[in-house]
């Protein structure tokens, strides 16, 4: 299963280079432009070289139309013939695993061989959204859970639970009582040191949240590696990070580009979330110098400018945490900017123009 993990560097990028996807809904835009958006780019990323497409789970935000990730990538994985598609994540906590082991199941079953499982602990959400999601205000049982339910969703996932297990005579399907064994790789996600440790132990592929927990990363890296151990899936520990990262023709059409994700992140922050303003709204808001400060705190941690400078930003990036692998995620208002930014970065490292496969059915028949 390795092979499914490890991707392979194209044109003269260092590691593979790869999208997270939020399909972010921009101010006076709608889910359904977000949406085909998030096609485009994945038809993009698959014919430019990039290695895999992976979309999160997030709820009540509206400036976010990604609350269903397996919805999302089943329409991707009709739109596209290569490219490796997978959640960046699935939240656990807020799902039964024989329900996520049925949905990635059927996606592995569409796409074989080419669906990835991200899984995360954190709700995705707001504590409130959180109870709805879980009919349950005890909003800590999911994460101090997560090693069980992860070892639950594995076991549906290789129709394996032992004789004598309630769920012994459960099985998910589509999955591997139909036919040969074979199922999506299991990452972990995180943003602190829990999920980098586990990962670790269990010898699982490892995403850090780098885009929004930077100074956190090289902590959880050197946790991640010292703590990993050899298993079936991996002789080796293999860790990628989600880098915010724009690139624009003019670097200050970068920068205002860049501050529309800020603003709507801020906003967030202090409870007033909103779709993504345009760059015109964030150019004219009237930010107070606390607001200020940590505006330009989140702009510290995105790799922006011209194709030239993020290559450099992302490969000093890339030298400093040793990562194997870089997931870029382009957050701006309107779509135009996010696939003109995977084009240049595509560019910027020479990755090759694979010829475009034609999309007949989800199945690839």
């Amino acid at each position: 299963m390795s092979d499914a993990i490890r991707g392979e560097a194209r044109g003269t990028a260092p590691v593979p280079l790869s999208v997270l996807d939020l399909v972010t809904v921009g101010s006076g835009r709608t889910a359904t432009q977000a949406l085909a958006t998030s096609v485009e780019i994945s038809r993009l990323a698959e014919r430019r070289g990039f290695h895999r497409h992976w979309v999160a789970e997030h709820h009540s935000m509206p400036g976010v139309a990604s609350s269903s990730p397996a919805v999302i990538l089943a329409h991707l994985a009709a739109h596209t013939r290569r490219i490796r598609l997978g959640s960046g994540g699935v939240m656990l906590p807020n799902h039964a695993p024989l329900v996520i082991a049925e949905q990635f199941g059927t996606l592995e079953a569409f796409a074989p061989g080419r669906i990835d499982l991200g899984l995360g602990r954190a709700p995705g959400t707001d504590g409130a959204t959180a109870a709805a999601l879980r009919r349950s205000d005890r909003l800590n049982e999911g994460a101090e859970d997560f090693p069980q339910q992860l070892a639950e969703l594995t076991r549906f996932l290789d129709d394996d639970f032992p004789d004598g297990h309630p769920y012994a005579r459960i099985h998910a399907v589509p999955g591997p009582v139909q036919g040969p064994k074979g199922r999506p790789p299991v990452w972990l996600l995180g943003s602190s040191g829990f999920s980098a440790r586990l990962a670790g132990t269990l010898g699982l592929p490892f995403a850090f949240a780098h885009h929004f927990s930077a100074h956190n990363t090289i902590p959880a890296l050197d946790l991640y590696r010292e703590s990993f151990r050899p298993s079936a899936v991996l002789d080796a520990p293999y860790a990628l990070i989600g880098v915010a990262a724009l690139a624009a023709d003019d670097p200050k059409e970068a920068r205002r580009q860049v501050l529309t994700g800020a603003l709507s992140m801020l906003r967030l922050r202090t409870g007033r979330p909103g779709l993504i303003p345009t760059p015109e709204e964030a150019e004219a808001y009237p930010f107070t110098a606390a607001e200020r400060e940590f505006v330009e705190s989140w702009l510290a941690n995105i790799v922006y400018g011209t194709a030239d400078e993020v290559r450099e930003g992302l490969d000093g990036l890339g030298k400093r945490t040793g990562a194997d692998e870089l997931m870029i995620t382009a957050n701006a208002h309107g779509g135009d900017a996010r696939v003109r930014s995977y084009e240049l970065i595509a560019d910027a490292y020479g990755l090759p123009v694979l010829p475009e496969a034609p999309v007949t059915s989800a199945a690839g028949e």
